[in-house]
């Protein structure tokens, strides 16, 4: 990272792309029934799950990247692209709504394990939440930086198993109105760093090799 600002964008990027409060909110709702009794240890493997499998995009996103043959201001414009799709969504959309379907949400009422599906993926590791990291790590530019995004990423994944946790709290004091608001705000911040990405990508697809 070039300043404590980037820092500050990695963190906001990161934060809204796995949206601690959102996913407590769907979290909630999800483990109301019969997970009731499961919800602390489902909280700390669902998000230990999502943890090793945004690591594993960390790490390893820009490699696979060179294997596709896909160059880094490609994915800036498709990143930026499919961050902004959810954006739309976190503004205008019912809170919670872009995180799972309806049939995920039927599949998770049933008995069962939930841990990784739906919970791991996609909710708290979902499609932005992967694609945000593998940019974050190509803007990267040293060691120190890829150690500082992961050191965000922890406590964004940190802050969502609170958030799990404590979820009936969470959304009992912010309420419905509270977590919509929440919700669409993070969706204006995610637009503006999506475009970011794009504009990203197009400059530096056009400087000289």
């Amino acid at each position: 990272m070039r300043s404590s600002l980037d820092l500050w964008s990695a963190f906001v990027t990161l934060f809204v792309t796995i949206g601690p409060i959102e996913t407590a909110a769907v979290f909630a709702g999800l483990t109301a029934g019969v997970h009731n009794a499961n919800r602390t240890s489902l909280a700390v493997r669902a998000v230990a799950i999502a943890g090793l499998m945004l690591l594993l995009f960390a790490l390893a996103g820009n490699l696979f990247l060179n294997l596709l043959h896909v160059t880094l201001p490609a994915f800036q414009v498709a990143g930026g692209i499919l961050l902004f799709l959810q954006a739309l969504t976190l503004t205008f959309s019912k809170s919670g709504l872009s995180s799972i379907s309806e049939g995920e949400q039927r599949e998770a009422q049933r008995p069962g394990d939930i841990a990784v599906f739906p919970l791991a993926f996609p909710l708290v590791a979902g499609p932005g939440a992967l694609a945000a990291v593998v940019l974050l790590m190509g803007r990267s530019a040293s060691w120190a930086s890829d150690i500082a995004i992961i050191l965000v990423l922890m406590l964004c994944l940190v802050l969502t198993l609170i958030a799990m946790v404590t979820a009936d709290r969470l959304t009992s004091l912010l309420g419905q109105t509270g977590a919509d608001v929440v919700g669409r705000i993070s969706g204006v911040l995610l637009a503006a760093l999506a475009v970011q990405y794009v504009f990203d990508g197009l400059r530096h697809a056009a400087l000289p090799l």
